[in-house]
């Protein structure tokens, strides 16, 4: 029957070739109808599992033709019933007495009859309403056997449609199945969902602040075959005339059924796997609440896999790919290929709110659409044929455990579109999601002995430090940091604390990856000295003479020292990109070119106006014109070999380090004083503080997004471990010497990463072997994943840079050759200092009394002689980099809860006081958000 049906749709879709447009919606409809008799017809005369095939087909509302609804609702509980005399023999077989002497009536007509029993209304001899399900003679045997077909038809689907591989699916049915045809096995799951849901409340008990207001009915009496249960009089849901009689409101009835579920799911980790409209009534009396019906069908899941749905659909409610990502790996469900953008529309497909019945062909057709772009992706990106990607299965492994998961959020949705109402899954689930998760993260300290991660103190100060990280954990202002520090050359903090994210309990390592915002410039200003050093630059030179295409719109005077000084006049450009399309920030060549068309809005040199995003490509571009190279290849041949930091920093992460991203999250209660600060002279007038809070509300979630991270930003979008780029200012300090080896004992030592990761191969099916190379659509990406069928190379995987990437020189000096790793010092001006300070010989090239030096924001002390003493960067959300000359003292912050500076300055005041260092003033004064680190 499979096969006559397939090949009917397929003659009809030639056909539709052939037939006029007006008469198509016909053709089809008819074959619906067609089709829809022979599967209600076949699925009547096998019984068992196809039942229960059908009533979920029967459910689908939201995506199946209505031929399909209108005939196979009828399996949910109007199946032919069985001969009473069978069931009087089952019952007496079961209970070993008469039917007399259980029951004092037992009503021959039954109320339902489904796949494996029929229900009986009867009273017993103690005068108890009750019901009786009595499973059908036989039924075992067919299951069984429907089940050996089953994955028969399943696998040939697979072999003729490699992307419609169902077996994941089919073997988790198989293994779940059978625990329906005990019924002592539903009594136990039912006394046990009833109790978790809070349906009957003992003495002592209290409710939840998620308790969900529904029935279940009690369990009187079971045994392998036979039910007894108590008799709830409800209102079947497929009965719309008594439902708007009785004046029930459905939306609320199906909102009440989704939060049981969501609480079965999120909360037990414990739920019913079988939420067809047959299985739920309502009861008559008011307030009307739904009646939760066969427990035959339940899921167990470990609390790991239930952490790890929960963190799935709050990473899919917020867009935080890097979340998304980590809770499919932890669920163990793989895929072929990179395309966090495509998991993310996938996902949210997934949890997208129900419609209505009569909004089903639009949704259909929308989500046709959508695979179809999403096939499209998949075939640009593989580079394959037409006939290669109907072939092509993404999914590398699909856990058992999700399966039942995935058919209850169809079913829900299902429910939902047949009782014509709407629901928004992300608004009722939320806070299940949220709960099992929130009470599984010790949130600070005081709960987490754990939470300052396990590495040896170096000194007195970090042991102090330490003591006030717990502080500033237990008032909730961290969530996950890292601090580093040397003295003298040497590392004298190395501390780690806290959680990679708020939904996620993994703890912050020394290794962990912080999205550290506008400290990323400090990143770009230093490899333009770099360029400087190695000859390749002039700061004095015009900006037009290096980037030809830069000289546009009144830009011919522009010189390389007034885009370090923040003095271009080019502070707004690129402001309108977050109202225009915030993405653009990751079409590198597109914003290039949009530097090339901007102009100037102050006279060149005449005023210092943070260039707070354009900064980053105005570097970028000069950095790749003047030295012919990339932007990646640069960073890494200036300062991420010399000072072996590989793997722990970058500006644009590669695929394969998402298990270290720490997820930004927002202070909102610093973020509501920022909002009610003044104005401030040195920000451009689209920064300003009255309009920064709304600006810094949306940050977190566009920069969690993995497209995001993987673009190269230099002005705003730098990922890096505290102890990497406290190693950067530490060599800056010392005028580019290079530090002896970070000494900090940590299970991943600094350096050890591959810069590259590197993966183990995915074999792929004979039938789905595919060549993928390099993509050519990399823009959004600094780095694009090849994958190869290579027998010669089975344990791994090649990776390589796209078009933004590194070249054979690279690789060169990964393997050791090259003189850059050599070399002890990476600047061999003796006044570079001044240089980055923009003082002495180079103080001509700043104005006047300016924040800025060349690139870097310059310090003062706070009770000093009014010199210069360091230099460095803060990011936005309170990340920072910076380092003291005089006293050889290097430091960086990294968090991911943006605070806007209050505790990174109480931070760096108490290292600062501790080892007598004056403390910079921009880095002091803010433990009330007076001056929030911003630049």
């Amino acid at each position: 029957m499979a096969l006559i049906i397939y090949l009917d749709y397929k003659a009809v879709q030639r056909r539709e070739k052939w037939t006029s447009k007006s008469k198509r919606a016909a053709l089809w409809e008819k074959a619906h109808e067609r089709n829809a008799k022979r599967v209600l017809s076949l699925i009547i005369k096998l019984e068992g599992l196809w039942v229960k095939l059908g009533q979920y087909l029967s459910t689908r509302a939201d995506v199946l033709p209505e031929a399909y609804i209108s005939l196979l609702k009828q399996l949910q509980d109007s199946l032919p019933p069985r001969p009473l005399k069978e069931v009087c023999q089952t019952i007496k077989k079961e209970f070993g007495k008469t039917m007399d002497d259980l029951f004092a009536d037992f009503v021959e007509e039954p109320l339902a009859t489904a796949s494996i029993a029929q229900v009986h209304r009867a009273k017993l001899i103690n005068g108890q309403e009750v019901v009786v399900k009595v499973q059908h003679e036989g039924i075992r045997a067919i299951i069984l056997e429907d089940l050996k077909n089953a994955k028969s038809i399943v696998e040939w689907i697979a072999w003729a449609e490699p992307q419609y591989d169902f077996n994941p699916m089919i073997d988790e049915w198989c293994k779940e199945s059978p625990k329906e045809l005990d019924f002592n096995h539903e009594a136990e799951n039912t006394r046990i969902v009833s109790r978790n849901l809070g349906c009957k409340m003992f003495p002592g008990e209290s409710y939840s602040s998620n308790r969900v207001n529904v029935l279940i009915p009690d369990v009187i009496q079971s045994t392998k075959n036979v039910l007894i249960l108590e008799y709830m009089d409800g209102i079947r849901l497929n009965d719309s005339a008594s439902l708007e009689a009785f004046g029930v409101d459905k939306q609320k009835i199906v909102e009440e059924i989704t939060r049981a579920y969501a609480h079965q799911i999120y909360v037990d980790g414990f739920f019913n796997g079988d939420p067809h409209p047959g299985n739920f009534l309502v009861s008559k009396e008011a307030p009307h609440r739904p009646i939760l019906l066969d427990f035959g069908l339940t899921k167990k899941l470990s609390s790991s896999i239930k952490q790890a749905l929960a963190k799935m659909f709050l990473a899919s409610s917020e867009g935080d790919h890097v979340a998304l990502l980590s809770a499919m790996s932890e669920m163990g469900l793989r895929l072929r290929l990179d395309m966090p953008e495509q998991v993310m529309e996938i996902t949210n497909v997934f949890f997208r709110s129900s419609t209505p019945a009569n909004e089903a062909q639009q949704n259909l057709k929308s989500l046709n659409e959508q695979r179809e772009k999403n096939m499209k992706a998949i075939q640009e990106k593989m580079q394959l044929n037409p006939k290669e990607v109907k072939r092509f299965n993404p999914v590398d492994a699909f856990p058992g455990d999700i399966v039942i998961f995935a058919r209850v959020l169809n079913l829900l949705r299902g429910l939902s579109s047949t009782m014509n109402v709407r629901i928004v899954y992300l608004d009722i689930m939320r806070p299940f999601a949220e709960s099992v998760l929130q009470g599984n993260i010790n949130r600070g300290p005081s709960t987490n002995v754990q939470w300052i991660y396990n590495t040896p103190v170096h000194s007195d100060v970090e042991a102090k430090l330490r003591q006030l990280l717990v502080e500033l954990g237990n008032t909730d202002k961290i969530l996950g940091i890292q601090v580093c520090a040397y003295k003298d050359g040497e590392v004298i903090i190395d501390t780690a604390a806290g959680v990679l994210g708020r939904y996620d309990p993994r703890p912050v390592q020394p290794d962990t990856l912080f999205s550290v915002f506008s400290a990323t410039k400090g990143i770009a200003a230093g490899m333009l000295h770099w360029l400087v050093d190695n000859g390749k630059l002039k700061l004095e030179e015009n900006v037009a003479n290096i980037w030809p295409e830069f000289r546009r719109n009144g830009k011919e005077h522009i010189k390389v020292h007034h885009i370090l000084n923040h003095t271009s006049g080019l502070h707004n450009a690129l402001a309108n990109l977050r109202a225009e399309n915030p993405l653009l920030m990751t079409e590198w060549d597109e914003c290039l070119k949009r530097m090339e068309e901007s102009v100037p809005e102050t006279e060149t040199g005449k005023q210092q106006l943070y260039h707070y995003l354009s900064f980053g490509w105005l570097c970028g571009g000069i950095i790749e014109h003047a030295s012919g190279k990339k932007f990646q290849e640069i960073l890494e041949e200036a300062f991420i070999h010399p000072l072996k930091i590989e793997g722990e920093l970058y500006v644009g992460i590669p695929p394969g380090v998402e298990s270290r991203l720490a997820t930004l999250t927002l202070d909102t209660d610093d973020l509501k004083k920022l909002s009610e600060m003044q104005n401030r002279p040195e920000l451009p007038s689209t920064f300003q503080l009255n309009n920064i809070g709304e600006f810094a509300e949306y940050l977190p979630a566009i920069f969690n997004m993995l497209n995001i991270r993987r673009a190269i930003i230099p002005a705003a979008n730098g990922h890096c471990s505290a102890r990497a780029l406290a190693r950067y200012y530490a060599a800056l300090a010392d005028g580019g010497m290079v530090p002896p080896p970070h000494s900090s004992i940590s299970n991943s030592p600094l350096g050890s990463h591959p810069q590259i990761p590197k993966f183990p191969s995915k074999k792929i099916h004979e039938k789905q072997k595919v060549k993928v190379e390099e993509s050519n659509d990399s823009k959004q990406s600094s780095y694009a994943r090849i994958e190869e069928d290579n027998d010669d190379e089975d344990d791994v995987e090649k990776y390589s840079r796209s078009s933004r990437g590194t070249s054979e020189g690279i690789a060169k000096r990964e393997r050791g050759g090259g003189s850059e790793s050599k070399k002890s010092k990476i600047f061999s001006n003796p006044k570079v200092h001044e240089a980055f300070m923009g003082v002495g010989e180079y103080g001509n090239l700043c104005l006047g009394d300016g924040t800025f030096g060349l690139g870097f924001r310059r310090f003062k002390s706070k009770d000093g002689d009014g010199s210069y003493t360091g230099f460095g960067h803060s990011g936005m959300g309170g990340s920072t980099g910076f380092c003291d000359v005089r006293n050889r003292f290097a430091m960086a912050v990294t968090l991911n809860k943006m605070s806007f500076g209050g505790v990174t300055s109480k931070i760096v005041e108490l290292v600062c006081s501790e080892l007598n260092v004056p403390v910079p003033e921009g880095l002091s004064g803010s433990h009330d958000v007076s001056r929030p680190l911003i630049n």
